[in-house]
Formats: structure tokens, C-alpha cells, sequence
């Protein structure tokens, strides 16, 4: 596999440090992707998304969902009364698992909820008014000084 410096990315961006790392970690060779459990992850509207992991045998006090460190984390450990069943045949993998997700900035996480043994984690991301496009109104000069004044307004 190619290996790509972002040597030049650093010389000449500030700020995109997390950006780097995140691009760095994507097309390392080295990191193994794991496969359990299998999931989806869903666009639900414009600045809405929904992760769908499948969970099944697990209980919701046996799930784990944090954020931390501009990421989601999802952990399932099992109970040690597992332990003491018998299986003659065993096709539900129960295995313990830590899935993480990288989230963008002002991503966050609005709820989760188990149902039909899958875990669905809802998102939401919330563009602060301070980075949202404005328009400024441009006043006429005209004997006086002009004063500028903004008005936030949405454009699409």
C-alpha cells in the first residue's frame, strides 16, 4: 500500500491537525478494521445521521455509549452469569467489543435506544451562529460616516 507524507499539509495549514491525524489513521497499513459487530451508518436528514449497530444477545446494562476526545465509543461487555451456560451450538456472537466512531466538530450525540436487538445512536450536527454565512447589509454613503450593521440571516 502507498504511504502518503502530510509533511506539506503541516507547513502550510493551521488548525488542521485533527484533520491530518484523522487522514493518517484512515490510510495506515498497519490498523486492522474489525468487522464485529457489523453496523450502518444512516444520513436520516440534512445535519441528522443515525449509527445502527447490531447487538444482538446483549443487554442494554451490558452496552456502553460515551463520547470523548471528538469521538463515539461504544463498548459491550458481557455479564459472567454467560459463563455458566452450556451450548450445544453457538451462532450469536457475545463477544466483547469497543467500536469507535471519529465525530466531526460540532457533531453530537442526541440519544440511543435498543430495540430488535439492534442499538441505534442518533446524531445531530449544530453549526454555531457564529459560523453559519451572513449577509451584511451595505449602507449608502452620503454626508454621514455609513455604519455597517450585520444581520444574521440563513443562506443556503
Amino acid at each position: 500500500m502507498r504511504s502518503y507524507d502530510f509533511a506539506p499539509l503541516y507547513r502550510a495549514t493551521v488548525g488542521f491537525d485533527r484533520i491530518a491525524d484523522l487522514m493518517d489513521r484512515v490510510l495506515s497499513s498497519d490498523v486492522s478494521q474489525p468487522t464485529y459487530p457489523p453496523y450502518n451508518i444512516e444520513k436520516t436528514a440534512d445535519d441528522a445521521y443515525r449509527i445502527s449497530i447490531a447487538v444482538a444477545g446483549f443487554a442494554p446494562e451490558d452496552l456502553s455509549v460515551e463520547v470523548r476526545d471528538g469521538a463515539l465509543h461504544v463498548t459491550a461487555r458481557k455479564t459472567a452469569e454467560e459463563a455458566e451456560r452450556s451450548f450445544l451450538h453457538r451462532g450469536i456472537a457475545t463477544r466483547a467489543f469497543d467500536r469507535r466512531f471519529a465525530l466531526a466538530d460540532h457533531v453530537r450525540v442526541t440519544g440511543a435506544v435498543i430495540e430488535h436487538g439492534m442499538l441505534h445512536v442518533d446524531l445531530v450536527r449544530e453549526t454555531p451562529e457564529a459560523l453559519k454565512p451572513r449577509r451584511i447589509e451595505i449602507a449608502r454613503a452620503g454626508g454621514s460616516t455609513p455604519v455597517l450593521e450585520a444581520k444574521a440571516e440563513t443562506v443556503n
